[in-house]
């Protein structure tokens, strides 16, 4: 078994060409932290370690760390799964496997962190979890794979399965990335400018409206008008209701809902 997990981060960037790996100890007290139990801890940082969220995540305003699942696997062969139970094609992650991956990385996690099971029968994953988890010490992601997770593992650590969608992947790596990539980009001074994070979808409720750049023709297409006036109120007016009109169609549960938060009747339709 390994001596330590991998971590990413301020303490731990050497150069390199393959993904960033850690040995040595590299804990930021106080700093918000994502712990994935994964197969295949080369998958990270990923496209985590890119752009805004890398550098973040070089500057230490976040952490990251990958425990090996395959560290804790039983006999020579280290395995993680077997048969399930009743018959069934596919493999299960074994519950006492999973179990010591979970004993040994919380114990490098504030208590009160968050285990998340990536899973396609777990609840929507929605903007207003991933600003709770934001504002919180940070959490503890299992990538599923195979036929998933034995279910004693999620009841006794009371782990919360969340989805990010309608559609099954091969593993939980992708979407624990995605989960992630949510949430990091909540924290304060990741992004740079808040006003970002706070004009943008689902942050009121609605899908964001239509963004446009110079040129200001292409293509014969022009930027609306108001746009280009100068008049504040009235752009603001306008952004919002094509926020309405967009959420409106596309998004018909977030409208009812947005409706229903605001003592509009939900059920009213409404020209836009």
């Amino acid at each position: 078994m390994s001596d330590t997990p991998r971590s990413h981060g301020r303490k731990s960037i050497t150069p390199s060409l393959r993904p960033r790996e850690l040995s040595a100890p590299g804990e930021l007290r106080g700093v918000w932290k994502a712990q994935v139990i994964t197969l295949f801890p080369e998958a990270f940082p990923g496209t985590l370690g890119l752009s805004l969220t890398g550098r973040a995540l070089r500057e230490g305003l976040w952490q990251l760390e990958t425990v090996v699942l395959r560290d804790f696997g039983e006999g020579r062969h280290r395995n993680v799964d077997d048969t399930p139970a009743g018959g069934g094609a596919g493999m299960v992650l074994r519950p006492d496997v999973m179990g010591r991956a979970l004993d040994d990385a919380r114990a490098r996690i504030a208590p009160e962190a968050p285990i998340l099971y990536l899973s396609p029968r777990g609840r929507p994953f929605e903007q207003a979890r991933a600003r709770a988890l934001a504002s919180g010490p940070g959490m503890t992601l299992i990538c599923g794979r195979f036929e998933g997770l034995d279910e004693r593992v999620l009841e006794h650590y009371g782990v919360e399965e969340v989805s990010l969608g309608d559609f099954v992947l091969t593993g939980g790596e992708i979407a624990a990335q995605a989960l992630i990539d949510a949430t990091v980009r909540l924290i304060p001074r990741v992004l740079g400018n808040q006003e970002s994070v706070e004009d943008e979808s689902f942050s009121h409720g609605l899908l964001e409206h239509p963004q446009y750049t110079k040129p200001a023709v292409w293509n014969g297409r022009a930027i609306p008008e108001v746009l280009l006036s100068g008049h504040h109120a009235k752009i603001t007016d306008w952004q919002r209701a094509q926020a309405e009109r967009l959420t409106q169609i596309r998004r018909p549960d977030l409208w009812r809902a947005w409706r229903a938060a605001h003592g509009r009747d939900p059920e009213e339709d409404q020209e836009l």
